[in-house]
Order: C-alpha cells, then structure tokens, then sequence
C-alpha cells in the first residue's frame, strides 16, 4: 500500500480523468466564446442604437435649423408688407398700373392719361394710379402670397432634410 493512503490508479480511470479534464477546459472555452459573441452582439447593437441617436439630433438640429430660417423670413416679409402698406396710407407711395394705348379697359372706359410731360421730365408708357384702398387690398394679396411661399419653402426644406 503506498503511503497516505492513496491507490494507483489505472490507465483507464487515468483516461477518464484526462478526458474529463479536457471536455472541462473546451466546455469553458465554449462558455468564453459564447459569451464573447453575446457581448459583442451587445455592442454592435448598442453601437447601432447610438448611431440612430445621433442620426435623430442631427436631424431635430438640422429642422430646428430649419424652422428658424423660416420665422426669420416670414418676420421679414411681414415686416417689409407692414412698411408698404404704411407708405400707401400716408401717400407716401402710390401704386398705378401701365395702360395700353389700344385697350379699353374690358368695355370700361378709363380716362385718359394726361397729356405728356415736357420732354426730359417722364419718359414711359402712361400710367393710371389706383385708388389707395385698391392698393391696401393688392398688398394684402401679395402678403398672403409670400407667407404661402414662405410656408411652402419651409415644408419642402422639412421633407428634404427628412429624406437625408
């Protein structure tokens, strides 16, 4: 009996041992790798997630952006409608139309222009002011105009920075 009381132990309960050792070390192996890919699964999805969060605010940025550019201008136009219309109330500017030599104004007879100027003081086609309350009304169909304009160019440029 060999001393403290261990047993030789067979070649074959040795294989097993070594076999056991062996499915241990390529079973924690596999448990590595395993959790090696779950990991990286994690950080590319992880990595994909922060991706889509930086797409997102550059895209908030981008229409915030956007937004500004289009306040900015329709503060403008209305702002230069407001100084027009103010400039037709005080008589301070007048709006007339050119009239055609050969048009009768639809069947309404308009009368005619005054006779010409000197020479070297107006040279142009004849003209006919209109009546300032025609005007206010024609600026106010302008402005209605520019602010649809100003809207329109606001959605195209949201729908432009969407598709991007």
């Amino acid at each position: 009996m060999p001393a403290f009381g261990l047993m030789p132990l067979s070649s074959r309960a040795m294989a097993v041992v070594v076999l056991l050792a062996v499915v241990a070390g390529v079973a924690g192996t596999l448990a590595w790798q395993v959790q090696a890919w779950r990991f990286g699964r994690q950080l590319a999805e992880q990595a994909r997630l922060h991706g889509e969060a930086l797409s997102q605010l550059n895209l908030e940025q981008q229409l915030q952006a956007s937004d500004q550019t289009h306040y900015r201008a329709l503060n403008d136009a209305q702002r230069d409608q407001g100084r027009l219309r103010d400039r037709l109330a005080t008589a301070d500017l007048r709006l007339s139309v050119l009239l055609a030599a050969d048009d009768s104004a639809g069947g309404c007879p308009v009368p005619a222009p005054p006779p010409p100027p000197p020479p070297g003081v107006v040279h142009g086609a004849p003209r006919a002011r209109l009546d300032p309350a025609h005007a206010q009304r024609i600026i106010g169909i302008t402005d209605a105009g520019d602010q649809g304009l100003i809207a329109l160019q606001a959605c195209q440029a949201y729908v432009r920075a969407l598709n991007r």
